[in-house]
């Protein structure tokens, strides 16, 4: 390995950590958005199948709970896309946010695959550049 394929492994391996860096966030908010719309499916799903005149408890956020009395009726106002919200009922509902729930799980797996590859790659990388270094010190 010559100076400037030793100077391009060296950028190439902070171009994958900057990467990596932008993965792992992006990876933290596909899981925290797998989470909420997991939490919003069993919700729905519960009230769903609660009898009218049941009180259930049905979470707000940051650990909180509010007590409420299921109608005969419930429907649910269902995020969509590009901030567009409808009127389902809770079936729909329930399919809606379970469809949403498998796409956040595709998603992930897929991010996972490639910071797994990338992760490899730079690994793979790092070794050579660690014996290129070694080789030149003796």
């Amino acid at each position: 390995m010559n100076d400037d394929e030793l100077r391009q492994a060296l950028a190439t391996l902070d171009a994958y950590k900057v990467q990596l860096d932008a993965l792992t966030q992006q990876s933290q908010i596909l899981q925290m958005t797998f989470e909420e719309a997991t939490r919003a499916k069993e919700t729905m799903a519960a009230i769903r199948d609660a009898k009218e005149g049941d009180e259930i408890m049905i979470p707000v956020g940051a650990s909180s709970f509010i007590t409420a009395k299921v109608t005969s009726e419930p429907k649910a106002i269902v995020g969509v896309g590009n901030k567009i919200s409808v009127e389902k009922t809770l079936d729909e509902a329930v399919e809606h946010m379970a469809s949403n729930v498998t796409e956040l799980t595709e998603a992930l797996k897929k991010l996972t695959d490639t910071m797994k590859e990338m992760d490899a790659a730079a690994r793979n990388l790092a070794v050579a550049v660690q014996q290129e270094y070694q080789r030149r010190q003796q």
